[in-house]
Formats: structure tokens, sequence, C-alpha cells
């Protein structure tokens, strides 16, 4: 009787564990199909340094920004390895806009036109903002170039200031204090 008590006891808790298990496998299952389903930017990581699209959504000064590139569909390309740098204007930024632009950009219908604008900010390299010279033309994501200059030790793109720069785990991005529209 004890004996069969003992291999009850037994039965029982290796039941419990493997149900604890399956369910882990369950719940690890349905991680990684969510993360497929949404893509590179459904990855949870939290122990990584942030990739360059987690890095703008860290920021309360880039909140327009990070609306754009979701109403862009671009999440997905900005969080895969990259390399990018990533010049991103602040709120503060688009507020200069004409009244209605972004509001105008940001509708599904000018998805297009919006993505060519937040594309003309990326480029597929890494660069610290050391890196630019004066006049220096560079090639962007959105397929034209933008032209760097120096005013002393401040370096612009376009007529935008790089005021910050913070290093992602998929490249760089600066924070810059206006919109670099396309020509």
């Amino acid at each position: 009787m004890k004996h069969q008590l003992l291999s009850l006891t037994f039965l029982a808790i290796f039941a419990a564990c493997q149900s604890s298990q399956e369910s882990k496998d369950q719940s690890t299952a349905a991680t990684a199909e969510s993360a497929l389903a949404a893509g590179q930017s459904g990855v949870e990581d939290n122990d990584s340094q942030k990739d360059v699209v987690k890095v703008a959504v860290g920021s309360p000064d880039h909140t327009t920004l990070v609306k754009a590139v979701q109403a862009a569909g671009l999440v997905d390309a900005l969080s895969n390895a990259g390399p990018f740098t990533v010049f991103a204007p602040t709120n503060a930024a688009f507020d200069k806009l004409p009244a209605g632009t972004i509001e105008d950009l940001l509708k599904p219908e000018n998805k297009d036109k919006l993505k060519v604008v937040l594309e003309h900010h990326v480029m597929t390299s890494a660069l610290a903002a050391d890196f630019f010279q004066e006049g220096q033309s560079m090639g962007m994501v959105d397929g034209t170039n933008a032209t760097f200059h120096l005013k002393g030790k401040d370096v612009y793109i376009g007529d935008a200031k790089i005021l910050a720069s913070i290093r992602a785990s998929n490249g760089y991005v600066h924070v810059i204090d206006g919109v670099v529209v396309p020509k």
C-alpha cells in the first residue's frame, strides 16, 4: 500500500511537471508565432541595445516621427540589422512645417508620399556625426542625395542641425531640428 501511494505521488508530480512544460512550450510557440506575424519589430528583447526604431519610440521628443514611421509601414524595415543612419526630426521640427502638412501626409492615401519623405532621412550605413564633411553629398534611401554642411563644430543635413547622436544596435540616430524635404 505504501509502495502504491509513493508511485501515485510520483505520477502526480510527473504529470504536473509535464503539464507545466507543455504550458511553457505553448507560451514560447505563441510568442514566436506573434513575433513572426509582426516581423522583426515584434521580437521582444529587453536586454540588448535598442535598434533605431526603439530609440525613437523611447523618446518623448519623437512621437510624431514614430507615428509617421508606423503610418508609412517602415517599422519592420528599420528594425532589421541595418546598418542605418537615421536623421530623426523632433516633434518641434515637424511643427515647423506648414500647418496641416504632417496631418495630410499621415492619411492612408498619402502613404507613398510619406514614405519618400521618411526615406530621405535614412542612409544604409552606420555613420557617426563626425564622418560628415562640408559640402559632402550622400545617397539616401529614397534614391536622392542630401548635402551636409559644417558650421563651426555643428553638422547640418540640408538646413537641419544635428542636435544629438545616439548609437543603436543597428546604426545611428541623429536627432535633428528640421525636416529634410527631398528636392
